[in-house]
């Protein structure tokens, strides 16, 4: 009988351990703000809208359990209206886009505590933003950052809140001049856009 016991106790700290560092997928809901003013094609474009939101998001446990590093894939759409102005004397046109960030990166537990029913965390990401409008669809290097906090009902169910800003790089160049030394001049045109969104965690 003790016997049967320490090894139903070993298989139940098992469990635990697995739950603790199961991985996640959570599709999510919410809401995007956009702001920047950028050039695309040497036209003055202003991303000002905001709307609703959706997508997904991948949590892969890695390294010590303990540490509470997940490898992170996300996945997120929305459509906006941005203003543009081809030349300086036509009017401005407002557009319907749609926008999808399809990103990796690092999500990192604070102070993780293993099979914690609460968690909060923090997550930096490097990928693409995708602009699609009228036919043209163009491809956008972005970077983001995301922290929120998840709550576990069970080992297999919780919920999640984030907040997670982007930044994408809508043109960027540069020039270099030499004489008795190198001058480098670059330039960048960034757009700011953010999410709010809470999601249903499932772990498996």
């Amino acid at each position: 009988m003790r016997s049967a016991f320490v090894a139903l106790l070993g298989i139940l700290c098992v469990c635990s351990n697995a739950g603790a560092q199961s991985v996640e997928l959570t599709p999510f809901g919410g809401y995007r703000f956009g702001a920047g003013v950028g050039v695309v094609d040497g036209a003055p474009v202003v991303d000002d809208d905001g709307g609703v939101s959706f997508g997904m998001v991948l949590d892969i446990p890695f390294g010590d359990p303990r540490g509470g590093r997940k490898f992170e894939a996300v996945f997120s759409r929305a459509q906006a209206r941005v203003t543009a102005q081809p030349t300086f004397f036509s009017p401005p046109i407002r557009e319907l886009t749609t926008v999808d960030h399809m990103m990796v990166g690092l999500m990192q537990e604070l102070d993780p505590l293993p099979g914690a029913a609460a968690s909060a965390f923090i997550s930096g990401l490097v990928g693409v933003s995708r602009y699609a409008a009228a036919g043209d669809t163009e491809l956008l290097f972005s970077i983001g950052l995301g922290a929120g906090g998840r709550f576990f009902a069970t080992r297999h169910l919780g919920l999640r809140v984030e907040g997670r800003g982007y930044m994408t790089i809508v043109d960027l160049g540069g020039a270099a001049a030499c004489s008795g030394g190198c001058t480098i001049l670059l330039r960048a045109n960034p757009v700011f856009q953010a999410d709010l969104t809470a999601g249903v965690i499932v772990a498996f």
